[in-house]
């Protein structure tokens, strides 16, 4: 069942030229037009995490901005719940957490969270637990009583996450999570989404960060330039053949490497071993096998399958 769904959506920015001649303000109209978003159709299924893919200035945020109202589509239209966007029943039970998003700093924790309660007409008794479940999710209890301005960029995105879950919504929208984040916070936030999955929530989040996006998305959709590449299953875009082989080889010497070396994507020696890179299949065989009747010993062999990086790659390569 898709509880989000858009046909033809298209956003056409027209930009006008202000200079001043004189000390008087002129306005030039050059109708320049930028495509941020051209004919964008898709279907986001309920209960699953949709990731919206590409890089800076791929049309992300702004197909999210006007599925939130933030921005109108210049054509197309939108559903989300099957309803129209603008619907208020339907705001109620969607959660957002937009990019690089600004918080009134000088709230605490807890007093940032109770403000997004009533905001949702929340009464007092539920919403008090509810600021504590919510900072106990994210891992801010010890954080509470503490202002925002005190908090780190990881933190901010936890609270951020916090407030779009405050009304418990059935869909979550979240533009860039991960965005800034060191390794360990985007583990936490990964693990958050995937806990709003076990809850039977839907997130729809955007991302430029392809790896962190390829552990959790159940589909994913590829935007480039405003257009729509490719959506579907990870396992449906992605080859499942191996693509290369990563040979680490010990007690080789040089001379043993070089019978080989160009016939092999890459070679590193480190610490005494020896880690090669191989596209064929038969000519790693024939490696791991001379070096073994030459009193070597292999380390490790691993097989490479495609990657969502290398996919999005050839997707958008020459465009």
């Amino acid at each position: 069942m898709a509880v989000i769904e858009t046909q033809g959506l298209s956003k056409v920015y027209v930009r006008d030229v202000i200079d001043t001649e004189y000390g008087r303000l002129r306005i030039r109209l050059t109708g320049r037009k930028t495509v941020a978003l051209d004919n964008l159709n898709l279907d986001v299924n309920k209960g699953e995490i949709f990731g919206l893919l590409g890089p800076n200035g791929a049309g992300k945020t702004t197909t999210i901005k006007i599925l939130m109202g933030i921005h109108f589509a210049s054509s197309g239209t939108a559903k989300i719940m099957g309803k129209p966007l603008g619907d208020r029943a339907v705001k109620s039970r969607i959660g957002f957490l937009p990019e690089n998003p600004y918080f009134y700093d000088y709230l605490k924790g807890w007093e940032f969270l109770d403000f997004y309660g009533q905001l949702y007409g929340i009464d007092k008794r539920k919403r008090r637990a509810k600021v504590e479940e919510l900072l106990a999710l994210v891992g801010l209890t010890h954080a509470a009583n503490i202002p925002l301005r005190g908090y780190s960029k990881g933190m901010n995105q936890r609270i951020g996450l916090a407030q779009a879950l405050m009304n418990d919504p059935d869909i979550v929208f979240l533009d860039e999570p991960q965005s800034g984040l060191d390794p360990l916070g985007r583990k936490e936030v990964r693990d958050l989404i995937l806990g709003l999955r076990k809850q039977g929530k839907t997130v729809f989040f955007s991302s430029h960060i392809l790896s962190d996006a390829e552990m959790i998305c159940d589909r994913v959709a590829i935007l480039f330039k405003g257009k729509l590449r490719s959506v579907g299953r990870l396992s449906e875009l992605l080859s499942s053949s191996v693509t290369e082989w990563e040979i680490v080889l010990r007690d080789v010497d040089e001379r043993f490497i070089n019978r080989w070396r160009d016939r092999l994507e890459r070679v590193v020696e480190s610490e005494g071993e020896w880690w090669l890179i191989s596209k064929s299949q038969d000519l790693t065989d024939a490696i791991i096998d001379a070096a073994t009747r030459d009193g070597g010993k292999l380390s490790a062999l691993t097989p490479r399958r495609q990657s969502l990086e290398d996919y999005f790659i050839s997707e958008v390569k020459g465009s």
